[in-house]
């Protein structure tokens, strides 16, 4: 895996001075460098080289991830927010770059990584404040249900393609009355012979307008003693009859990233598009779910770190009163407050993404790290607006977009008030 991925950050080009490093290490291996600063110790909290869950392997990942997402992403964004999608280019991009699928295993024809070097690139995407490609859904929440509960056929079939960016993935679970509620979904499929008949409709869908795969969730057994027994998943393809893609949806934020409304009319779906097994849907969801949140928790971070850097850049930049508002102690004291409540967020999630690397990450953790994470991402946004001054309202600032794109953070994936409420039943269970 290593060898691999450090062959195809190489194939970017030369990258940029770069501290001595200690001898490479494979990229599933513990570092014991003592010398590794944490966050809060460098000189900036975007800074290669630092953080203990890490490797030196993983730093020459990073800087190719880096210069991937500089180039090829953060000069085409903007005309990616007036078109309401990214390029399937791009996505090709990636996938000959080694940044999708790397946490899916090599025989099944990803990369072999874990999710230390998946979350370099969710960080990485958040450092150049572009939200647009949706490489952290295909590859980290839709791939891993193919991967651990898809046939051998399926897997074949889809994961190679996916992990080349010629396969667009999404997962379908929202519907307009049913949003952190699973079990109120009401999309339905019923037998018909060997095959299924899917009718129903799904919302907010990420990578819906690109998809060329979407994991369904859909009620399979109606008289199911509850609806958790009666969920089941099923592979839907682009093209299929009765798929029927709605026009892509217009948000205050996440302006690039395709978010579109999907229908299903009389879609026939043959035996071998049911994921897994019938009926276990909705326990395939639940063990899916930690890492999904811990996902948005390590991108809000990410965005926090982001925002920070700008906003100190900006205040050491911006005059008044004859100097640098960097010299005003309130806005000092600010960004003390702001760099130790990042750099508190940033241990803690850098704790879950350890634990989950090592299959110990629980669900009440990772709905905790969620729900911290992103309502600290929506704080320091707000927060860090509010030190641009006006200049912060205006798009062309970047601390504007990222403002808009924090909010939906605490939505989905769970809303927070959601996230809340795993928590407690797990602090107040007998069991």
């Amino acid at each position: 895996m290593a060898a691999r991925l450090l062959r195809l950050g190489r194939a970017l080009g030369p990258l940029p001075p770069r501290a001595p490093r200690a001898s490479a290490r494979h990229l599933q291996t513990e570092n014991h460098d003592v010398q590794r600063p944490e966050t809060f110790s460098a000189k900036s909290l975007m800074d290669i080289g630092t953080r203990r869950i890490f490797t030196s392997d993983h730093d020459i990942f990073r800087e190719s991830v880096r210069k991937f997402f500089r180039e090829e992403v953060a000069p085409n964004h903007a005309e990616w927010e007036k078109a309401g999608q990214v390029s399937r280019e791009v996505w090709e991009k990636a996938g000959k770059q080694g940044l999708l699928g790397i946490s899916i295993s090599e025989k099944h024809g990803g990369l072999g990584g874990n999710i230390l070097s998946s979350a370099v690139v969710w960080e990485e995407q958040m450092y150049v404040n572009c939200t647009g490609p949706g490489f952290g859904l295909h590859s980290d929440i839709a791939m891993p249900y193919i991967a651990n509960y898809g046939s051998e056929e399926q897997i074949k079939r889809f994961i190679p393609e996916m992990t080349a960016g010629k396969c667009i993935s999404a997962i379908a679970m929202t519907e307009p009355g049913a949003g952190s509620d699973l079990q109120g979904v009401r999309t339905y499929a019923k037998k018909d012979g060997s095959d299924w008949i899917l009718n129903g409709s799904k919302v907010f869908i990420t990578n819906g307008w690109l998809s060329d795969l979407v994991i369904v969730v859909a009620v399979t057994n109606r008289e199911a003693r509850s609806a958790a027994h009666g969920i089941s998943l099923f592979l839907v393809e682009d093209g299929m009859k009765g798929f029927i893609k709605g026009s892509k949806l217009e948000k205050i934020g996440l302006k690039a990233q395709d978010t579109a409304e999907l229908f299903f009319e009389d879609v026939r779906l043959p035996a071998s598009a049911l994921l897994g097994e019938e009926n276990k849907g909705f326990y395939y969801l639940m063990a899916e779910l930690p890492q999904e949140r811990l996902a948005i928790a390590g991108i809000a971070l990410a965005s926090c770190e982001f925002m920070f850097e700008e906003t100190r850049n900006y205040v050491k930049q911006r005059k008044a009163f004859g100097k640098t508002i960097a010299h005003l102690q309130a806005v000092q004291h600010k960004l003390a407050e702001l760099k130790t409540q990042i750099c508190v967020g940033r241990a803690f999630v850098d704790s879950c993404l350890q634990l989950h690397a090592e299959k110990r990450l629980d669900s009440s953790t990772a709905s905790m790290a969620k729900y911290w994470a992103s309502d600290l991402q929506n704080s320091v946004a707000t927060q860090c607006l509010q030190l641009h001054g006006g200049w912060g309202y205006m798009w062309e600032y970047p601390i504007a977009k990222a403002f808009v794109d924090s909010r939906v953070q605490t939505i989905y994936g769970g809303t927070n008030e959601i996230m809340k409420e795993l928590i407690a039943r797990s602090i107040v269970s007998d069991s």
